[in-house]
């Protein structure tokens, strides 16, 4: 009914930039908070950033003054700016949509897209 599909991952080495995007595809009234989460292996997907529909944001403290979350409501995308990337950064980035309301005024909570693999190595 609704979906999240990251694009925007690559190998990147130190240093270097990349930028995520997420859309939302569906029959899709509004979204409220979405955000970026990543796991790496071994171990378990933490919080990398949210913004609200307000753009209000939150950061991780590992990548504050590093990462940019913003949002494009019109076009129902999330994107993550990430600059002076580590080799720590390495992971599976995850979009996520905290609640998505739909035009047939359905409320469904949770959505993930699949994830999207950044790879930050010399």
């Amino acid at each position: 009914q609704v979906h999240l599909v990251e694009s925007g991952g690559g190998l990147v080495q130190p240093g270097g930039s990349l930028r995520l995007s997420c859309a939302a595809s569906g029959k899709i009234r509004t979204i409220n908070t979405m955000g970026w989460y990543r796991q790496a292996p071994g171990n378990e997907r933490e919080l990398v950033a949210t913004i609200t529909r307000t753009t209000v944001t939150n950061y991780a403290d590992s990548v504050k003054g590093r990462f940019t979350i913003s949002r494009d409501n019109a076009k129902n995308t999330v994107y993550l700016q990430m600059t002076s990337l580590k080799p720590e950064d390495t992971a599976v980035y995850y979009c996520n949509a905290a609640i998505i309301y739909t035009t047939s005024l359905d409320r469904i909570p949770g959505v993930w897209g699949q994830g999207t693999l950044v790879t930050v190595s010399s």
